[in-house]
Formats: structure tokens, C-alpha cells, sequence
């Protein structure tokens, strides 16, 4: 029973922070799953199953909000669903490892450039303009689904800082639309998952603690996500991008624990220092509003 409870406590701060910023519940919960000794396969099922829960109450909460973009939402769910399904079944066996250094230094770079594009502003005001394609959208989708059954979380970490990339839709937006879209990508894994381990293979009593925690999480987040400024948001999203990937980075590299440790620490720290500074800069562009406003 104690057990449960702190998965419902993982679920609960992995939602926190995936509903505010667009990733990390597959990852965060994964992680624990696996270093509990439960098989990847095994693990990556239980966290789709609840996230088939979580993602609901999420895009119900960013609906209500105003944080999602139906269109994006519309263009690229089902391509997130088909990959999810292709990963979870007919792609389970592919050794994800190998590949994560490589997605880690591409999204390392995405994450230093959503970080620039937000930092460069100043106490200026960000603009956003335009639409994300569905010529672009619709490959995002399929390889972030993929990614996101393979690896136990992938959307979020590959779908957000690719979109806030593109400077065209407002981070809120970004997060919200993610949120609400992977509902479609839960779905697919999960049937994808049953496909290939059956019910027996899936612990539905994990899922059902992270479901819980995450379900609770999920409206605060997507509030979290309507009242901080768009600026501040995305330095935080773009700070988070680069701690998680440059871990991945440093152990792919032979770091030792306690090298990628003072590193991650030293990263964080710098992280909460940029986010301090962007908030300054928020309060300056709102006590001068005839500030120019800059395209992101």
C-alpha cells in the first residue's frame, strides 16, 4: 500500500510538471519504474495506461483555460498515435539506448535555442505569429509517438521544444496543445502494448497510482500554465530541455555519477537564476508598455 502511495505522490509531480511545461511524466515515471527493476516493456505500459487517464484531465483543464490550439491538436494526434502503436508493437525490440544520445544532443540544441530566442528579448515583449504547418506537424507526430513508446516518454521531450522552436505559437499554447493531443499517443501505446504483452503482462495497480496522482495534478498545471508569462515559461521549458538531455549527454559519455551529479547541479542552478532574470524582465516590459514587441 506504501508503495502505491508514493507512485501516486510520482504521478502527482510528474503531471506538475509535465502540465506546466509540456514534458516529463513518461520520463520522471519511468525512470522510477525501471530502477525498480520492472522490464522497460513492462514499465512503459503502465505509464501510457495511466497516462491514457492524465492526458484526459489534462486537455479537459487546458480547454478550459484557453492553452490549447485545436488545429495543431487536430493535425498532429493522430500521427502521435500511429507512431506510439508502430513503437509499442512491431518496434518494442529496437534497442531505444542506442539511439538516445543522438535525440539528446538534437533536442540539447533545441533547448539552448528556445532559450536564446526567449533570453534575447530583454525587457521587450514576445509576439507570436504565423501557424506550425501540417507538412511539419504531421512527421513531428510520428517520430515523437515513436520516440514516446520506445523510450517511456518522448512526446512532450521531443513535440515541445520543437514547436517552441518554431516561434509561431505562444508556449502556453505549445504546452497545452501537447497536453491535450497526447491523449490520441496514450491511446495508441496502450493498445499497441496490449497487442504485444496482453493484459497479463501489464501492472495495472502502478498505472492506477500514477493515474490518481497525475488525474489531481493535471487542473493546477494547466492554471500554472494560463497565469505565467509566456517569456517565463519559456525559459523554464528551454532550462529543462537542456538539464534532462545533457544528463543523457554525460552518461552516454562515461561521465561518473558524480561528475554528471555537479554538472546537473551547476545546470540547475543556472536554471533558476535565468528564470529569477526573465521574471525581472517580465516586470519591466509590463511597467513600460510601450516597449517594442519583438516576433519570437
Amino acid at each position: 500500500m506504501r508503495s502505491l502511495i508514493v507512485l501516486g505522490l510520482v504521478g502527482f509531480f510528474a503531471q506538475l510538471v509535465d502540465g506546466s511545461l509540456g514534458m516529463a511524466y513518461g520520463v520522471t515515471s519511468s525512470t522510477l519504474l525501471l530502477a525498480t527493476g520492472i522490464a522497460p516493456a513492462a514499465a512503459s505500459a503502465a505509464v501510457h495506461f495511466s497516462e491514457i487517464g492524465t492526458t484526459l484531465v489534462s486537455g479537459i483543464s487546458h480547454h478550459k483555460l484557453g492553452n490549447v490550439d485545436w488545429r495543431t491538436v487536430s493535425i498532429i494526434a493522430v500521427p502521435g498515435g500511429i507512431g506510439a502503436f508502430a513503437g509499442a508493437t512491431f518496434l518494442a525490440s529496437i534497442d531505444g539506448d542506442a539511439a538516445k544520445p543522438w535525440v539528446a544532443g538534437l533536442l540539447l540544441a533545441l533547448g539552448l535555442y528556445v532559450l536564446y530566442r526567449f533570453l534575447r528579448l530583454g525587457g521587450r515583449r514576445p509576439s507570436f505569429s504565423g501557424k506550425v504547418s501540417g507538412p511539419f506537424l504531421v512527421p513531428l507526430g510520428l517520430v515523437a509517438g515513436l520516440m514516446d513508446a520506445i523510450g517511456g516518454g518522448g512526446w512532450g521531450p521531443v513535440g515541445t521544444p520543437t514547436l517552441l522552436a518554431s516561434g509561431r505559437m505562444e508556449p502556453r499554447k505549445v504546452i497545452g496543445s501537447i497536453d491535450t493531443s497526447e491523449f490520441v499517443v496514450a491511446v495508441g501505446g496502450s493498445l499497441g502494448f496490449l497487442f504485444a504483452l496482453g493484459s497479463q503482462g501489464i501492472r495495472w495497480d502502478i498505472a492506477a497510482a500514477l493515474l490518481v496522482g497525475g488525474a489531481i495534478a493535471a487542473p493546477f498545471a494547466a492554471w500554472l500554465v494560463r497565469h505565467i508569462a509566456p517569456r517565463v515559461l519559456g525559459v523554464a521549458a528551454g532550462g529543462l530541455i537542456i538539464l534532462t538531455n545533457a544528463k543523457t549527454i554525460l552518461e552516454a559519455l562515461g561521465a561518473t555519477g558524480g561528475m554528471v551529479a555537479v554538472a546537473a547541479a551547476a545546470i540547475f542552478v543556472a536554471w533558476v537564476v535565468l528564470i529569477a532574470w526573465a521574471v525581472k524582465q517580465e516586470r519591466v516590459a509590463k511597467t513600460t508598455p510601450e516597449q517594442e514587441v519583438v516576433h519570437v
